[in-house]
């Protein structure tokens, strides 16, 4: 029997739903709120849909769907190059190890976010709001709350770190003392992705940098609480992320899970195991490189939370075009192009706009042969 077949919401008589989330919202305390309340059972607004939620049987590990895991020193350039254009192309997230991002500014990172969410509520409050413009450091509990179908068992502090990165008080306490240091490392990895991904595209190591890629980069820290009923809800629905390059820390408790090709056209959830000292790379792109879909599942732990670090490497907010790079397009035997050109701020406002729809990219939205 699937955890699908089994998991069947009851919905009390006389429920309003949009009161439900408000009262929740008003809390300021979040998931993790919840969790300290001494809840037993997860209130209906984060009860999804059966037929979103994991099938026992639906996830795959074996070799023909794993996970690359490259090491950055391992190889002379070309061959690391060579490595990543076939993770780019086959998988769309791949891991990376030998990266430079110091082990202890990672370690530090993944305590710190936990010490946070751990603190008081009193002392989260001030953190707490939706408005994505008036704060560099925003806590929130589902950003998109009031127009998802289901709420996800997840907390959330937001920091915009650049181009204008907040002062050092706007940080919680907690965060201060790492948050600089391990996103001036993550920079300089995407730098050098970026490198990596021009080359294997056949294009100058700095084209993807002189696009302005890299300008922007946001950090997402992601706390999943233990959940008393995880067969009934998720810790993030299925999606794509809207920015170029997403570099992601995780912990070792588990619950991510991409969907790849298992051949015969067959599409299966594939488990990303936690390899020590690696970061994972996720990418966008025209369709030479895979965009995939992810998703998190509820933690199932009785008394260790998950803690993720998803930092977003984008362009800022440019009026610039964005598009299919025009060196790979077009041609005898170009690539022609798939989606047509936007500007960051149309892509973000879509991404939010259809944050209740369901199982379908962001991008399939912009794709040249949809009305």
């Amino acid at each position: 029997m699937s955890i699908a077949s089994k998991a069947i919401a009851v919905v009390p008589d006389g429920y309003d739903r949009r009161r439900e989330l408000q009262a929740f919202d008003d809390t300021k305390a979040g998931v993790k709120g919840l969790v300290d309340a001494g809840t037993t059972s997860i209130p209906a607004i984060f009860h999804h849909p059966p037929d979103t939620l994991p099938q026992e049987v639906a996830t795959s590990t074996t070799d023909a769907v794993a996970i690359p895991v490259i090491d950055l020193f391992a190889a002379p350039r070309e061959e690391v190059v060579g490595l990543v254009r076939a993770a780019a192309e086959t998988a769309g997230f791949f891991q990376v190890v030998n990266h430079g991002v110091p082990g202890e500014a990672m370690a530090a990172m993944l305590a710190a976010v936990g010490r946070f969410n751990d603190a008081p509520v009193e002392a989260k409050r001030p953190y707490y709001t939706r408005d994505t413009t008036a704060r560099k450091v925003r806590f929130y509990s589902n950003l998109d709350l009031f127009m998802s179908p289901a709420a996800s068992w997840r907390d959330t502090v937001f920091c915009d770190m650049a181009p204008e990165p907040p002062q050092p008080e706007e940080l919680p306490e907690p965060l201060r003392s790492v948050m600089f240091e391990y996103t001036d490392a993550v920079r300089k990895l995407a730098v050098w992705v970026f490198e990596l991904l021009s080359e294997s595209l056949g294009l100058a190591s700095d084209h993807l940098r002189e696009m302005g890629c890299g300008e922007s980069l946001k950090v997402a820290c992601n706390y999943y609480p233990p959940c008393p009923e995880p067969h009934l809800t998720l810790g993030n629905t299925r999606h794509t992320d809207p920015t170029f390059l997403t570099v992601l820390l995780q912990d070792g408790v588990g619950g991510l899970q991409v969907l790849l090709d298992g051949g015969g056209g067959h599409k299966c959830w594939v488990d990303v195991p936690s390899v020590p000292g690696a970061l994972i790379i996720n990418l966008v792109s025209n369709g030479r490189f895979r965009s995939v879909e992810h998703r998190v599942l509820a933690n199932k732990s009785t008394d260790t939370a998950r803690v993720s670090v998803a930092a977003f490497v984008d362009v800022g907010r440019s009026e610039r075009l964005y598009g299919p790079i025009q060196e790979l397009i077009g041609g005898d035997g170009g690539t022609p192009p798939l989606y047509r050109s936007v500007t960051v701020e149309e892509f973000i406002a879509l991404f939010y706009r259809k944050g209740s729809e369901q199982n379908r990219p962001r991008l399939d939205y912009f794709k040249l042969d949809q009305q």
